[in-house]
């Protein structure tokens, strides 16, 4: 039979690697219709999986999503999180004539919006708008606004303040570009990860960001909500099998190193929580809002998307290498799995620390003009806050590759007598 290398030249030289199984029928003694060939890579049942492996497995992963499940019940915010004094109505507008405010000193343009939503939907109103030239992104005729409402206005004229510009549509087109690509790639599999996705959104908003305002500790919440989203979509977009629960596995020990480190370097950094965006609006309506838990929170949840994409390569990987040989060494497996995730992490790290560095590129641009050193550009808490949570998120990653592939070469290692019983 024709053999293909996989990993270094070198392991091409044993003579049972990298071959399709020769496995006789019947009972395995050969008798009477000859010889079948069996594709293993066709084959991915839990059953060439190591037992050992899979108890172990199960017997941590089931109790930590138990408990995981259990917090997330106890935790659960329920209703109540807004603020009434806060709450603001809206409204949408699309404008149909455009003209210059009556007064000269307002600097400003009048526009007639028709509105298409709120109290007064179908009535046109008078809005002052931005003049043409004062406003990065200028109000043209045919365009839709977003609106806010002061509902004690006796006129309508009065009733209605231009807030900004209406981007749904648009949007709403990105995401359906997006949504047919997944699937038209990925077919069902797209389809269950665009679930997963919806879910993890349900996640966010439904429990996460209330249970924090709540007041229960940011750090737990998004330890909690991240295994059982990470569960949810792994199980759903991969199925519930030895290959996605040892991914998983590798996400979670990834995801508690991550906790720890950004727990230490966040202490240790002295950082406040103060310097991240919007920090400091969410410190004035819920007061009792840890911010350095917070901080490392928002660490957590930023690395989970990122982990899941290392340790499913990386438990794919292994599958795939033992079954072009299902008689591969454990070590064989582990090293060549490392070696693809040596390659795999090199350019996700660049990526993570990249995204970070992009998100605080215009912080960036002012210490620049400022030509201060860079010493004292990476001490500020807005730059440190970023080294920090690049850093952190990086090191998680690196973990989950040895991790993940120790446990999924760990459970087909030598897996041939195992298919055998399998298949017959």
């Amino acid at each position: 039979m024709a053999s293909r290398n996989v990993g270094r030249r070198r392991a091409a030289s044993r003579g049972n690697r990298f071959r399709k199984l020769d496995i006789p029928s019947g009972h395995g003694h050969g008798h009477g219709h000859g010889d079948h060939v069996v594709d293993t890579s066709v084959v991915d049942s839990d059953a060439v999986v190591a037992r050992r492996v899979r108890i172990v497995v199960a017997a941590v992963l089931i109790p930590l999503l138990t408990a995981a499940v259990v917090m997330m019940i106890v935790m659960w915010p329920g209703s109540g999180v807004k603020v009434s004094s806060y709450q603001t109505e809206t409204a949408r507008g699309e404008v149909t004539a455009l003209k210059a405010c009556a007064d000269a000193k307002d600097q400003c343009d009048e526009a007639t919006v028709k509105l298409t939503s709120g109290p007064d939907q179908g009535k046109t109103a008078p809005i002052q708008v931005p003049k043409a030239g004062q406003s990065p992104i200028p109000v043209k005729v045919g365009q839709t606004l977003m609106l806010g409402v002061q509902s004690d206005a006796r006129t309508i004229a009065d009733r209605y303040q231009y807030v900004d510009h209406d981007r749904s549509k648009p949007l709403l087109i990105l995401a359906a570009i997006f949504a047919v690509a997944v699937v038209a790639l990925s077919r069902w599999r797209g389809f269950a990860a665009l679930i997963a996705l919806a879910v993890t959104a349900v996640m966010l908003t439904q429990f996460i960001l209330p249970a924090i305002l709540k007041g229960s500790n940011p750090l737990v919440v998004a330890v909690v909500g991240g295994s059982v989203i990470m569960a949810i979509a792994l199980f759903l977009t991969h199925g519930i099998n030895a290959e996605s629960s040892i991914a998983l596995s590798g996400t979670i020990a990834a995801l508690g190193l991550t906790v720890l480190l950004g727990w230490f370097f966040t202490k240790f950094c002295q950082l406040s929580g103060l310097a991240s965006e919007g920090a400091s609006a969410a410190k004035q309506f819920a007061p009792h809002i840890d911010l350095t838990g917070l901080l490392v929170a928002g660490m957590v949840i930023g690395a989970l998307g990122v982990l899941d994409d290392v340790t499913v390569t990386q438990a794919a990987a292994v599958w795939e290498l033992s079954a072009a040989n299902p008689a591969a060494k454990r070590r064989e497996l582990l090293g060549a799995g490392l070696r693809i995730g040596r390659t795999h992490v090199a350019s996700v790290v660049n990526t993570l620390v990249l995204a970070y560095a992009g998100a605080s590129l215009p912080i960036l641009l002012v210490f620049a003009i400022q030509d201060l050193p860079a010493q004292t550009v990476l001490s500020t808490e807005l730059v440190a806050v970023e080294v920090v949570r690049g850093l952190v998120g990086s090191l998680g990653i690196i973990a989950a590759v040895p991790l993940t592939t120790a446990l999924a070469a760990m459970a087909v290692a030598d897996r041939s007598r195992n298919l055998v019983a399998a298949v017959e």
